[in-house]
C-alpha cells in the first residue's frame, strides 16, 4: 500500500498533506464556453496571476493542499494547474474522470467500449494526462438530476473499477444533495468501497437526515460549498456540520468551498457579485471562527480538515487490488 499522494507536480507522503480543502477548482470552462461571442477574452497570463495570488492567500492560512476534481470534459488544464501550484507553493491534486451527461460532453464516452475508457483512466493515473506527464491523483464521478441515468451510472462504474485497481479515492458531484445513495450503490456494485469516496455537494440542502444516512453507509460527506449562499445559507451549512459531528460522524465530514479561481466564459466575472463570500479563504476567515462560537472544538476542526482527508486516501490505498 503506497503512502504517497500524487500531485500535479510530483508526490508527497500522506502525512505531509496537512490542512486540506477537498473540493476546489483552479480552471474550469463549461462545455461550449468558447462559442459565446460575449464571453470575456481569455488571457492566460492574467488568469495565472489571479490564481497564484489567491492560492498564496490560502497558503497564508496554513492550508497546504487542495484537491481540484475538475473532470476532463469541464475545461481541465492540468498544465495550468501544475504551474499555479509550483508558483504558489500549494499542493494541488488533479483528477481523471468525467462530468454528468446533462452538463458534460458525453458523446465520445457513450460510444467507446468500456474497456477503452478504463484504459484511458488508468493511463491518466499511471503515465500522465495526454502528453503532459502530469498524473491524476483522484477520480471524479458525477450524476445529474436523474441519478438513474444510464450514462452516469456507466461512468461511475468505470471509476469504481479503476479506484479498486489503482487505490485512488473517488470524489463526486451530485445534483443539489440528491442521488448520493445511488452513487454509492453503483460504486459498490462495481467493486469499489463507500469509505473510499466523497459524496460531494451533500450540504446543498438543509437535510441532516440525508447527510447522516450517507455517513452511515461509510462514505465521506462532502459539505463542500461554504460561501455559496444562493444555494443554502452558511448558517444552515454550519448547523448541519455540527449536527453531523454530534451524531457521531465527525470522521466522515469534509468541508470545502467548490470555489472556481478561473472560470472561462461570461459567468466568471459575475461570480463575485452573485456570491461575495464564495472565496478560497472563506472557511478560514469566517467559517472556522463562527464554528468555534457555535461550540465546535479545535480538535473537531483539525479532524475534519487534516485527519479526514488523509484517511480518505489511506482507505483508498488499502483497497488496491493490483
Amino acid at each position: 500500500m503506497s503512502n504517497q499522494i500524487q500531485l500535479a507536480g510530483g508526490a508527497i507522503a500522506r502525512a505531509d498533506m496537512g490542512t486540506t480543502l477537498i473540493h476546489e477548482h483552479i480552471h474550469i470552462g463549461v462545455p461550449g464556453w468558447q462559442l459565446d461571442l460575449k464571453a470575456p477574452k481569455y488571457i492566460r497570463s492574467e488568469a495565472m496571476a489571479h490564481a497564484v495570488d489567491r492560492l498564496q492567500e490560502l497558503r497564508s492560512h496554513d492550508c497546504r493542499t487542495i484537491i481540484d476534481p475538475c473532470p476532463m470534459d469541464l475545461g481541465r488544464d492540468v498544465e495550468f494547474v501544475a504551474e499555479a501550484a509550483q508558483k504558489s507553493g500549494v499542493n494541488i491534486i488533479v483528477a481523471t474522470g468525467v462530468f454528468s451527461e446533462s452538463d458534460g460532453i458525453p458523446f465520445t464516452f457513450r460510444t467507446m467500449p468500456r474497456e477503452d475508457i478504463v484504459e484511458l483512466y488508468m493511463k491518466e493515473i499511471t503515465e500522465g494526462i495526454g502528453d503532459t506527464g502530469i498524473k491524476a491523483g483522484v477520480i471524479k464521478i458525477a450524476s445529474g438530476e436523474d441519478p438513474a441515468n444510464e450514462y452516469d451510472r456507466r461512468m461511475i462504474g468505470v471509476a469504481a473499477e479503476v479506484s479498486a485497481l489503482t487505490g485512488l479515492p473517488i470524489i463526486s458531484h451530485t445534483h443539489y444533495a440528491t442521488g448520493g445513495h445511488e452513487q454509492v450503490d453503483v460504486v459498490e456494485y462495481h467493486g469499489g468501497k463507500a469509505d473510499c469516496m466523497i459524496v460531494g455537494h451533500s450540504g446543498d440542502r438543509d437535510d441532516h437526515a440525508y447527510q447522516a444516512s450517507i455517513a452511515k453507509r461509510g462514505a465521506f460527506v462532502g459539505l463542500d460549498r461554504f460561501g455559496l449562499e444562493m444555494t443554502l445559507p452558511d448558517e444552515d451549512r454550519m448547523r448541519n456540520l455540527i449536527e453531523l459531528v454530534q451524531a457521531g460522524y465527525r470522521e466522515q465530514a469534509l468541508i470545502s468551498h467548490d470555489h472556481i479561481l478561473c472560470m472561462l466564459g461570461r459567468l466568471g466575472p459575475a461570480l463575485p457579485q452573485m456570491a461575495p463570500n464564495w472565496t478560497l479563504t472563506h472557511i478560514f476567515e469566517r467559517i472556522i471562527p463562527r464554528l468555534i462560537e457555535l461550540g465546535l472544538g479545535r480538535d473537531d476542526i483539525d479532524a475534519i480538515l487534516i485527519d479526514n482527508p488523509r484517511r480518505l486516501f489511506e482507505n483508498a490505498a488499502g483497497q488496491q487490488s493490483v
